[in-house]
C-alpha cells in the first residue's frame, strides 16, 4: 500500500493544500509532502491525525477496495416519470445531486416538456441522441436535433420541450445540482 498517495489522494479530495493540512495537523509543508512522495513514513500517531483531518477512519483508509464508484449499471438508476407532462428522466448515478455534475437522460414523448426552471448558477450540457429538442432560454428559443449539443448557462429562467412528432431522448448534465 501506498501510504503517500492515498494521504495526497484525500487531502486533494478534500481541497486542501500541503500547507493547509500542515496547518492543522502542526506539521510542515515540507514534511506532508515528504510523506505524500512516500520519501517518509509517518508514525501511527501522526498518521491518525492526518486521517482525522482528512475526515477518513483508518478502517477506509487502510481498506484495499478503492473508495470510489466507477460503474453504475441500469439497477443503479433512478426513474422519474411525470405522465401530466410527458416526460421520463432517469438519473444514471444514484449520488448525482450530492456531485458537482448531475447527469440524465430526458426522455420525451410526443408533445413533452421537462420542468421549467428558475435562473440559477448552473452550466448545462445537452446532447440530442434522437428526435429534436428545443430549449427556451429567457427570450430565446434554440433548437438541437440528434448529435447537436446544446450548453448554456442558467442565468435565465429555461425549459427543454421536444419539438419532434415523436419521441425525443437526449442526455443532460448540470452542475449546481438543480434537476
Amino acid at each position: 500500500m501506498e501510504v503517500g498517495q492515498n494521504i495526497k489522494r484525500l487531502r486533494v479530495k478534500k481541497g486542501l493544500t500541503q500547507e493547509e493540512l500542515a496547518e492543522r495537523t502542526d506539521l510542515s509543508k515540507g514534511y506532508i509532502s515528504q510523506i505524500e512522495r512516500d520519501l517518509s513514513s509517518p508514525s501511527l500517531e501522526t498518521l491518525f491525525d492526518l486521517l482525522e483531518v482528512l475526515g477518513c477512519s483508518p478502517k477506509e483508509f487502510f481498506d484495499e477496495e478503492i473508495n470510489q464508484k466507477v460503474v453504475y449499471t441500469e439497477d443503479d438508476r433512478t426513474v422519474y416519470v411525470d405522465e401530466n407532462r410527458l416526460y421520463r428522466t432517469e438519473w444514471l448515478i444514484p449520488e448525482s445531486n450530492e456531485k458537482e455534475m448531475e447527469p440524465i437522460l430526458l426522455t420525451f414523448s410526443k408533445q413533452g416538456e421537462f420542468k421549467r426552471y428558475e435562473p440559477s448558477r448552473a452550466e448545462t450540457f445537452v446532447y440530442v441522441l434522437s428526435g429534436r429538442v428545443a430549449l427556451k432560454l429567457g427570450n430565446h428559443t434554440y433548437f438541437a436535433k440528434p448529435g447537436e449539443t446544446l450548453y448554456y448557462v442558467a442565468s435565465d429562467a429555461h425549459q427543454l420541450v421536444n419539438d419532434f412528432d415523436g419521441e425525443s431522448e437526449c442526455l443532460v448534465v448540470a452542475t449546481h445540482s438543480y434537476l
